[in-house]
C-alpha cells in the first residue's frame, strides 16, 4: 500500500471512530458510509471488511456493545458487499440507489433485532410494526448520516484522486 493510500487510511479510520464519540444526533454516524466505501474502494476484500468493522469495534469497545450488536454488523457486512458490487457500476445513480439500499437494509434488520431481543414489542406482527414504526425518526438520521459521509468519504477520496492521482482501488502493491 501506498503512503498516500495508508495515511488516508488512517484518516478515515479516525474520522469514524471519533465521529461516533461527538455528540450528534442518534443513527447520525459515519460507520454506514464507512462500509459502503471500503467495498467499493479497497480491492483487498479482507481490508473492506476490517476497516469499518475496526472502527466499528474499537468505538464499541469504548461505547459500549448492545444486545443487537450482530444485527448492526450484519448490516454492515450487507453494506460492505453492496460496496463491492458497486465498485464495477459506479454512476452516479447507482451510488445513490446503493447509500438508499444500506440504510433501508441496516433499518430493517436492526429494527427485527430490537424487536426479536429487546423485550420492548410483542412477538407478534403488530409489535415488529409498531418497533418499525417507532423508529422511523432513526432512520431519518441513519439516511441523512450516511448521505453526508457518503458524500465527504467518496467525494473526497475522489476529488483527491483527481488531485494527486492516487489509484482508483486502494490496494496491496
Amino acid at each position: 500500500m501506498k503512503k498516500k493510500d495508508t495515511l488516508l487510511l488512517l484518516a478515515v479510520l479516525t474520522l469514524a471512530v471519533l465521529s461516533r464519540w461527538i455528540p450528534h444526533p442518534p443513527n447520525f454516524s459515519p460507520i454506514g458510509a464507512l462500509a459502503l466505501f471500503s467495498g467499493v474502494f479497497f480491492a483487498d476484500r479482507r481490508l473492506a471488511f476490517l476497516i469499518p468493522f475496526s472502527a466499528m469495534f474499537v468505538s464499541d469497545l469504548l461505547l459500549g456493545l448492545s444486545p443487537i450488536s450482530a444485527f448492526v454488523y450484519l448490516g454492515f457486512a450487507i453494506t460492505i458487499g453492496l460496496g463491492i458490487w458497486l465498485r464495477s457500476h459506479l454512476k452516479a445513480r447507482h451510488v445513490i440507489l446503493s447509500v438508499l439500499g444500506s440504510s433501508v437494509i441496516f433499518f430493517i434488520l436492526t429494527n427485527f433485532g430490537v424487536w426479536a431481543i429487546s423485550g420492548l414489542y410483542p412477538h407478534t406482527f403488530s409489535g415488529l410494526t409498531a418497533c418499525y414504526i417507532a423508529a422511523i425518526p432513526f432512520f431519518q438520521n441513519s439516511l441523512l448520516g450516511d448521505l453526508f459521509y457518503n458524500l465527504i468519504f467518496m467525494g473526497g477520496y475522489l476529488a483527491l484522486h483527481r488531485q494527486s492521482n492516487i489509484q482508483h482501488s486502494i490496494s496491496n502493491p
